[in-house]
């Protein structure tokens, strides 16, 4: 059993410890204190940030076992190393955790064992239980361990007592759970009338002996090294190493020695005045002691030699050895026994079988004989049948061949009536035919007649169509009629309007053409006049150019000159006037209707602001 099976095995009893509603699961709380004290006992490292994250507060509830057994191994069970803590510490938090729930001693006082040595006990159970859940330990290992118990006290242990006691137990035979094995032991029933001091001495060296692998221990007489004087020691023995101390309360320890396979240990004849000695040889020295008497030597000298033997072999326990063996031979007892009890019930099954087969051959041998007999009145049987059925087709065959004369004469007139019914099936065939023909015609006729139907309707629907078109077109048609009318109302008043605004523009028209009859006549007269006014101007010409002739000296004709000149500047401006007037008159001819009433108005002015050509003449006539 290595050390993660021990761990696992206190750590589940701490787990269902806190499994208070026995639902098989703890709360996160719990299981994160329990974890932190198993860092602290296991000696491992802290790890406080997986601690908080695994066992954070969340939605998901009580964890169960099998939800603890990841975060245990990660964390916890593989940074654990053997022998860098302390074995019993761990064990008494597991049981602290356990003890509180489980286990219930007596109230009065009256137990048999102590709580620590109940607490010892209970690491025996642990070590000797079986590797399944929930641990048990079989009845053999209860045997063993109250036999060392018993053993150590000198007492003999009551066997059939103890078969007695596993009988009565409803799980007994399966195996006792440590509280039901702590609870038989504290009722006293194996170990009455020895003081609870002794069974507590007796505890304890069992434990020593299967826990702490200690194989022996006791006083003993060694030789010193270099004052090879000799000193009274308590040693104690465990497969790896022999050390002794000061005395057996183990305060001092005076040293150790080293045991493996290379070391041996011998019988020594009584010198020195020392007697019954032997010594344990290693590899650099050899170590001298002297037993109490030749029992106590041959105990040290058999147990130092099982120690080496361990050591040989490269096992660790000699109890853990004796254990698996013990396991091995009740696999080896249990198997021979399924064996035994297979064969017996193989058997017991050919024997059951044999018995049934018997009873079958009795069963088939009756069967036989009644078979022969009913064989026999089956052959009477079949010859009476067959003898009433030969006489039966006797008449059967007279009666075959009267039946055959007259089926002979029903066959010639079957042959005629069937002649008959041929020539009739012939007449019924070609009827047929024109029945067929009829009907085909007929099919084709009423294909025809479906076909003009569907015309018809479809004829019909279009018409139905149209007719709807033409409904719709008119009422259109009467709508564009209201419409129509209604517009040539309205084009009918915009008429009447522009026949009186033709009438009013004709009007304005004829008054136009009045004013512009009346303005022509008067540009003839203007024009007249502007031939007349460049007449006179052509002749004023004229006689400037006479008058403008040298002066000689003594010329004095102030007045005439005076008075030329006084005649000629209106002249000038009759003139300019006269071309303006003329200007006017060409525009007024380009453009006849444009401006009237202005161009009425400005040749009012005009005509009367023009000098008369003939008043002008009429001046300048007596001049000349």
């Amino acid at each position: 059993m290595d050390l993660r099976a021990e761990l696992l095995k206190s750590i589940w009893y701490a787990f269902t410890a806190l499994d208070v509603e026995k639902s098989g699961k703890v709360s996160k709380s719990q299981l994160k204190v329990l974890s932190h004290n198993l860092y602290t006992v296991l000696c491992i490292p802290h790890d406080p940030v997986a601690l908080e994250e695994h066992f954070r507060d969340d939605d998901d509830g009580p964890v169960s076992s099998q939800g603890y057994m990841p975060y245990l191994n990660k964390y916890i069970l593989d940074k654990v190393e053997e022998g860098a803590f302390v074995k019993e510490n761990f064990d008494e938090l597991c049981w602290t955790l356990t003890a509180k729930k489980n286990y219930k001693p007596d109230r009065n006082g009256n137990s048999v064992v102590s709580h620590q040595d109940a607490f010892k006990l209970w690491c025996l159970f642990n070590f000797l239980s079986e590797d399944k859940y929930p641990l048990v330990m079989v009845p053999d290992e209860v045997e063993y361990l109250l036999k060392k118990i018993c053993t150590a006290m000198n007492v003999e242990l009551n066997s059939c007592e103890l078969e007695d006691f596993l009988s009565q137990e409803p799980q007994g035979q399966g195996g006792l759970t440590v509280w039901q094995f702590l609870d038989m032991v504290n009722s006293g029933r194996f170990l009455r009338g020895i003081e609870q001091e002794a069974i507590s001495m007796a505890v304890e060296e069992v434990y020593q002996e299967v826990i702490e692998d200690v194989l022996k221990q006791g006083y003993l007489w060694k030789k010193g090294q270099l004052r090879r004087n000799w000193s009274e020691r308590w040693f104690m023995l465990k497969p790896s190493a022999l050390s002794y101390y000061m005395s057996e309360e183990r305060k001092e320890k005076k040293g150790s020695i080293t045991l493996d396979k290379h070391c041996c240990v011998e019988v020594l004849p009584d010198r020195d005045g020392k007697r019954c000695m032997f010594c344990v040889k290693t590899s650099s020295r050899t170590y001298e002691m002297s037993a109490s008497d030749t029992r106590q030597r041959q105990e040290w000298t058999l147990a130092i030699q099982t120690a080496i033997r361990l050591q040989a072999e490269g096992k660790k326990s000699l109890h853990k050895d004796l254990k698996q063996k013990r396991r091995e031979q009740r696999e080896q007892r249990e198997q021979r026994k399924a064996a035994k009890e297979e064969e017996t019930q193989r058997l017991k099954q050919l024997q059951e079988e044999k018995e049934r087969k018997l009873q079958e051959l009795e069963l088939l041998k009756e069967a036989q004989r009644q078979a022969e007999i009913l064989l026999q009145e089956e052959e009477q049987r079949r010859r009476q049948q067959h003898e009433e059925m030969q006489r039966t087709l006797e008449i059967q065959l007279r009666e075959a061949e009267q039946a055959r004369a007259s089926m002979q004469a029903e066959m010639v007139l079957k042959e005629a009536e069937a002649e008959r019914q041929r020539k009739r099936i012939l007449e019924l065939e070609d009827m047929q035919e024109r029945l067929q023909e009829a009907l085909q015609q007929e099919v084709k006729a009423r294909q025809d007649e479906e076909a003009v139907r569907y015309a018809q309707a479809r004829l019909l629907a279009e018409e139905e169509e149209k007719l709807k078109q033409l409904m719709k077109l008119k009422e259109e048609q009467e709508e564009y009629i209201i419409r129509t009318q209604m517009e040539k109302q309205v084009l009918k008043q915009e008429m009447e309007n522009k026949n009186k605004c033709l009438e009013e523009a004709q009007k304005q028209l004829e008054e136009v053409r009045v004013n512009r009859q009346r303005v022509d006549q008067d540009v003839m007269a203007a024009q007249r006049k502007l031939r007349q006014a460049s007449t006179n101007v052509k002749h004023w010409n004229v006689q400037m150019n006479r008058l403008m002739h040298p002066i000689g000296p003594g010329d004095k004709r102030t007045n005439v000159s005076g008075g030329v000149f006084a005649g000629y500047q209106p002249l000038l401006s009759r003139r300019d006037s006269s071309l303006k007037l003329k200007q006017r008159a060409e525009d007024k001819g380009s453009d006849p209707t444009r401006e009237n009433s202005k161009e009425n108005v400005s040749n009012g002015g005009n005509s009367s602001t023009l000098p008369s050509p003939d008043a002008d003449t009429m001046a300048t006539e007596p001049t000349n």
